[in-house]
């Protein structure tokens, strides 16, 4: 076992410029060619998203390669994007053909998973893994169910993911260095950027900020001060924007996501559990073992091995962070727990880390007769929970692109086909209702329309009940048309002035927030459905 994950001789290449080698990432392309192949399969030849929100992020794109800025509505500007860096990716395929955005995005986000799985490599390297150990690491990343998900999702998951690991591999470099290179460290802006692909990023900054701090030789305030000086500099312009546009620092999404009222006197345990639990389905000996490589860098502390803790800091303090943020077990953590999916490679390295510690323990004493045997069964052992998993992971993305395209895409060319395009919808679910249809939405889970939120809030406040507070702000908008899951609004089901016109069942659902999509025609309806042959 040793042999499989212990360091490799000192005549490798420098661990920070030591590439993943090839077979590795065409590996990557092949598992995401997997998943790609299911969806294909299931679709009848078609493509599509495991995720409305991915709608939503190419809705964003859209409006501002046409030069309407960040606005979802044409023309109204709107804070909801928190992934802007993501954003602006996007809209360079508008440069393409309208038909080509769809499988654009998914090789755009294939892309930066391979060169996730290269940074991988080299973190392992960065923190003295071996070579066999860094391939291990790398295996066990391209291969986890929810990286070639992210990959191919059209988030913007592959992307943090590879910039916040640059950021980290920039920072040991730096960390590491025995002498003082008198610039900024530049990767605090570089966790600046990646705060751009999504808003953790700051708290990684931060860590960052107090790892160099708690060095044994601590970075010069100046240093840090211009360090920071550039993360400012990079994220101002859409804070800045947000700011103006509306009215906070934080994105609207922060209130329609969010998890309620902070308790700040201790963690929430049930949240952490939740967490967890997303850690350990995919890769269970890794999350056992993750706490070993924390310790192990923890020991190096002070040496010539220091490398700082900034992997294990991050790993531990965004569930704990989130864990003070929300009242409940599964608030806060995305559609099937994706805003931890970045934490997966430092999971992962960390566990590979911890396991090399207990293989040159373990090496000792074993026979060299037994130890490649004993190796290749360890290797064996530690990558059967992930192979075990891929085939079903293919299976499950492929039914959450299914359940999406059933849902909200099926209704969107249901609606083109018969609703006016100067009718005005209220939706909860606005990705691909929008993104396929020419009408005004009100977007009533409040990320495209935030003052429907604070309408709702400011009610409830007053003790008027949700959806008595929902139906009144509806009311002041005068919508056409109202498209909801039932569940979510069920005030609108019981009000006999909303009239249901249309009903779509959502067959085997397990994306989307409620089985059936239900269209309601308004007292206000201006513009009856058209019929169609």
């Amino acid at each position: 076992m040793a042999s499989e994950i212990a360091p490799g001789p000192s005549t490798d290449s420098p661990p920070f410029f030591s590439r993943a080698p090839l077979p590795l990432l065409g590996l990557g392309a092949l598992a995401c060619a997997v998943y790609a192949f299911a969806e294909w399969s299931l679709l009848g030849g078609r493509f599509g998203f495991p995720l409305d929100d991915s709608w939503i992020h190419l809705q964003f794109a859209r409006n501002l390669a046409n030069g309407a800025g960040l606005s979802y509505n044409p023309g109204e500007l709107v804070t909801g994007s928190t992934a802007p860096l993501w954003t602006a990716l996007l809209s360079l395929l508008y440069l393409l053909p309208a038909s080509t955005v769809v499988v654009g995005a998914k090789l755009l986000g294939t892309a930066l998973h391979l060169a996730g799985i290269d940074a991988v490599w080299r973190l392992a390297r960065a923190l003295e893994i071996g070579r066999r150990g860094a391939a291990l690491a790398a295996f066990l990343f391209l291969a986890t169910p929810w990286m070639v998900w992210s990959a191919l999702s059209g988030m913007e998951i592959p992307l943090f993911i590879l910039l916040s690991l640059w950021g980290i591999l920039l920072h040991i470099a730096e960390r590491a260095e025995r002498r003082d290179p008198g610039g900024p460290p530049l990767s605090l802006p570089l966790f600046a950027v990646a705060a751009l692909a999504r808003p953790e990023g700051f708290l990684l900054l931060a860590l960052a900020v107090l790892d160099r701090l708690a060095a044994w030789t601590p970075i010069p305030l100046r240093r840090l001060a211009a360090g920071l000086a550039l993360a400012a500099l990079a994220v101002a312009g859409p804070l800045l924007f947000y700011r103006w546009a509306g009215g906070s620092f934080l994105p609207t999404t922060f209130t329609a996501k969010g998890g309620g009222h902070p308790h700040w006197l201790a963690p929430n345990l049930q949240y952490l559990q939740t967490v967890l639990g997303i850690f350990f389905e995919p890769q269970p000996w890794m999350t056992l073992a993750a706490g070993a490589g924390a310790l192990t860098l923890a020991g190096r502390l002070g040496t010539e091995r220091d490398r700082g803790l900034l992997p294990a800091l991050w790993l531990a303090g965004l569930p704990l962070a989130y864990s003070f943020l929300t009242p409940g077990a599964s608030r806060m953590v995305g559609n099937f727990g994706r805003y931890y999916f970045p934490l997966f490679p430092l999971l992962i390295v960390l566990g590979v880390l911890g396991l090399q510690s207990a293989a040159r323990a373990l090496s000792r004493v074993l026979p060299s007769g037994s130890r490649t045997v004993l190796a290749g069964l360890a290797a064996l052992l530690l990558v059967a929970p992930t192979l075990a998993r891929f085939p079903r992971g293919a299976a499950l993305y492929a039914q959450n692109v299914a359940n999406v395209e059933d849902s909200d895409v099926l209704l969107g060319r249901w609606l083109g086909e018969r609703l006016s395009p100067d009718a005005v919808l209220a939706v909860n679910d606005i990705g691909a209702i929008k993104y396929l249809l020419p009408n005004r939405i009100i977007d009533l889970a409040s990320i495209a329309s935030p003052d429907v939120g604070r309408e709702v809030a400011r009610d409830m406040a007053m003790g008027v009940p949700r959806d008595q507070a929902m139906v009144a702000a509806i009311e002041r908008r005068k919508p056409d048309y109202i498209a909801v899951f039932p569940r979510w609004v069920p005030g609108i089901g019981h009000d006999a002035r909303f009239t249901p016109v249309f009903s779509l069942p959502i067959p085997g659902n397990i994306t989307m927030g409620d089985d059936q999509i239900v269209v309601y025609a308004t007292p206000w309806t201006r513009f009856p459905l058209r019929t169609v042959p």
